[in-house]
This record gives structure tokens, sequence and C-alpha cells, in this order.
């Protein structure tokens, strides 16, 4: 059965990074789109854009192409901008999918859920760079890679972009939990993902707040898309069906 996805990258990332992944749905007959969020366009001022303004691009993405019945894919970041879709696009969205991404209580912000030390790298970082951060490379290639050898983890860290902090440090507006929602919401976990300590994992600590949530796993890092496209393909097509 043909589904209509829409593939919401993360921090650093644009839609471009999720093209690979795109077109193996693509291939299995899926139609899928890959929006860039605000923020995360070559042109956006990084100091001028927050979650809120992130959330607006997806939904008028979603409008202005006039999807119905959408298979909402979120990684990581990714997670806390298709957190407020239901309520935004009340009827559009068939299922929620969170592919080792942020589920956000109402009032939290992103950087409520990573460790300490993430929060001081990034509240530094942002000052010295115009409120916009980036992954030092050791992080990506140890943490965000360890799934990919060094000439994949040195080409794909060259891709990324300097992303808006106010995105991580503003709050989720969420007037009902998310558990609440009687729509259909799945949680893909990726085993080895270290992006997150697995003493803070994403699975079962975030995904647990879906409420009823079906779980979908595969062996690799935090950054499929780049490693294994064809494998994120099938697993996100099995979080996203019926």
């Amino acid at each position: 059965m043909a589904d209509t996805y829409v593939l919401v990258h993360g921090a650093w990332h644009t839609g471009a990074d999720m093209e690979a992944t795109a077109q193996h749905l693509r291939q299995r007959g899926h139609t899928v789109h890959c929006p860039t969020l605000a923020g995360n366009r070559p042109d956006d001022a990084r100091d001028a854009i927050g979650l809120a303004e992130a959330v607006d691009s997806l939904a008028a993405f979603v409008e202005q192409h006039d999807l119905q019945q959408v298979r909402l894919v979120g990684h990581s970041y990714g997670g806390m901008v298709i957190s407020h879709m239901p309520r935004r696009l009340p009827g559009r969205v068939r299922r929620l999918v969170y592919w080792n991404a942020f589920v956000p209580l109402d009032g939290e912000c992103l950087n409520d859920l990573v460790p300490p030390h993430y929060r001081a790298l990034f509240d530094g970082v942002a000052a010295a760079n115009g409120q916009a951060v980036m992954l030092p490379y050791p992080i990506w290639r140890e943490s965000f890679m360890n799934d990919a050898d060094e000439a994949l983890a040195r080409s794909t860290y060259a891709l990324l972009n300097p992303h808006p902090y106010r995105t991580f440090t503003e709050p989720a507006v969420l007037p009902q939990p998310l558990a609440a929602l009687e729509i259909g919401k799945s949680y893909l976990n990726a085993r080895q993902d270290t992006a997150l300590p697995h003493s803070l994992p994403w699975h079962p600590r975030l995904s647990e707040r879906l409420g009823l949530f079906r779980l979908v796993e595969c062996e690799g890092g935090h950054e499929l898309c780049f490693s294994n496209p064809e494998l994120l393909a099938r697993k996100l097509e099995e979080a996203g069906r019926d």
C-alpha cells in the first residue's frame, strides 16, 4: 500500500540529507517529502529562529502541499517539531514516527532532555558563534557516526550546517500530552545509537512518553540516513504502516 511520508531532519541537517532514505521508500511505492526546517536553510538568520519558527515551517509545508494521511517521521531534534503537528494540522497526521528522537512534555525544551555536558558545550559554542551551534568533529565521529568508517564520517560532517540554538532552548507547547493523542505513534530505536549515552537512553526513557506506541528496533548508530539508508527505509516503513 502506498503511503505519504514526510521525513523531518534533525539538528545540523537539511532535507537533502534525507533524500537517500526517501529514494528507497519511493522505490517501495511511497510518496516522500523531505522539507528543510526554518533555521537550517542557507540564508536563515540563526540568531532569529527558534522552535516556534521551525514548527511553523513544517506546518506550512504540509498545508502548502495539501498533504493528507501523513506519516510524519522526526529524527532526533525533529521529534521536538513533529510533536506539535497533531494540534497544528488536525486531521492530516496519520502517524507520528520518532526515529531516535526527542519526545517532549509540555514546557520542556530539548536542552532539558540531554546530558549536562552537552548543555555546557552548546552554551559555549552558541555564545561564540552568534547563537548558532555546531558539533565538534570528535563527537560526530564517536557518538553520531560510530557505525561508519572514517571516510564516511568526514564526508558527512562536511554536510552539516550551523544550527539555531534557540530551537534547543525554547520550550515545547503541547496542551495535550502526546500519550493522550488518538493517532498512531511509533518509535524506531537504533541499538548502537550513542548520541545520547545509554545511561540516559532514547528508549525507553523517551519512547514511553508516547503512551500506546509501536516499537521498532534495528542495528546501527544515530545517522542511519548516511550509514545505511536502505535499512532505515525498511524500518521506517515498518514503523509507519497501519
